[in-house]
């Protein structure tokens, strides 16, 4: 009984893929104008940000340095993301979970400064593309929607996205949509978000002249599940069942989650998000790779044994 519509991030490209993409764009210009030779960012192990930026990169002749949390794969082959970062000749450099929760900016400061030493010129990026500029993607990426809205004759109630580092809700919520923008925690939780989504609008407001409404925008918790790249079974049924009747993938880090808050929410209130809703399908399907056996234990699929 409720209309879903899907922004359709995930048809931007192939390795250059997902709502990454808006934020790069911005990014990589900033990065350009200061004749950057060298990219560093950072992510998880099968970060999807991490490897557009390293094809990003690789198209304009940038060299691509990925910050990646966790250990390095042993006595198996490399796959998803990992394998596409190796066919791109990205340096990878590996930090412990917990220096990445507490030092991953200091660390890639420092990374910075050893590349300036052997006479490059490094550009850091944030997590997930995060930052004053990188939000300015997805303020063009909501006017862009609400274009979109006003060409087909919709009103929608909600339009709602993944949040994992926050600079895609920062964007649409000063895009200026007219309908309510809420972010779905994928990690963390609402105060967290709420607080880096009001940074990165306070320095785009600075250098920008945009504004953060005070309303009209949110962040849902209590979705996060197991935590960030972790996913349940039930999670997981949820993507299965949006492929089988609509023969569309979603990612388990991050629209999975979404899609499964909002199948959960309707399923105990129909009006719960009210009667039109738009999903940011953010892309990331790579991520989905290395993970048969998840898939494998939620939906009972078989395994052709040799």
């Amino acid at each position: 009984g409720v209309e879903i519509w899907l922004k359709r991030d995930d048809l931007t490209g192939l390795g250059l893929s997902g709502n990454k993409v808006r934020k790069l764009d911005f990014l990589l210009a900033d990065a350009q104008q200061q004749q950057a030779t060298a990219i560093i960012t950072c992510g998880g192990i099968q970060s999807n940000h991490c490897r557009a930026t390293a094809v990003a990169c690789r198209q304009l002749g940038l060299r691509p340095v990925l910050v990646l949390r966790g250990t390095p794969p042993s006595g198996q082959h490399l796959d998803g993301n990992l394998l596409l970062n190796a066919m791109l000749g990205a340096e990878v450099r590996w930090i412990t979970p917990d220096d990445y929760r507490h030092r991953r900016a200091a660390i890639m400061e420092e990374l910075a400064a050893e590349l300036r030493s052997r006479g490059e010129r490094p550009y850091i990026v944030p997590e997930g593309g995060s930052n004053a500029v990188g939000a300015m993607g997805f303020v063009r990426a909501g006017q862009e929607l609400s274009t979109q809205l006003t060409g087909l004759g919709l009103d929608v109630d909600a339009v709602i996205c993944a949040t994992g580092s926050g600079g895609t809700l920062a964007g649409l919520a000063m895009s200026g949509l007219r309908a309510e923008v809420v972010g779905v925690a994928v990690c963390d939780d609402r105060a967290y978000f709420r607080k880096i989504v009001e940074d990165i609008a306070a320095i785009a407001e600075e250098r920008f002249n945009l504004s953060l409404p005070d309303t009209g925008w949110d962040v849902l918790e209590g979705y996060q599940g197991r935590g960030y790249g972790l996913s349940r079974p039930e999670e997981l049924r949820d993507q299965a069942t949006m492929a089988e009747q609509e023969g569309i993938f979603l990612d388990p880090v991050y629209t999975g989650k979404a899609w499964h808050a909002i199948s959960e929410m309707v399923r105990q209130d129909r009006r719960a998000l009210g009667e039109r809703v738009v999903l940011w399908h953010t892309g990331g399907l790579f991520g989905a790779f290395g993970r048969g056996a998840d898939y494998h234990a939620a939906l009972a699929v078989p395994f052709v044994e040799e």
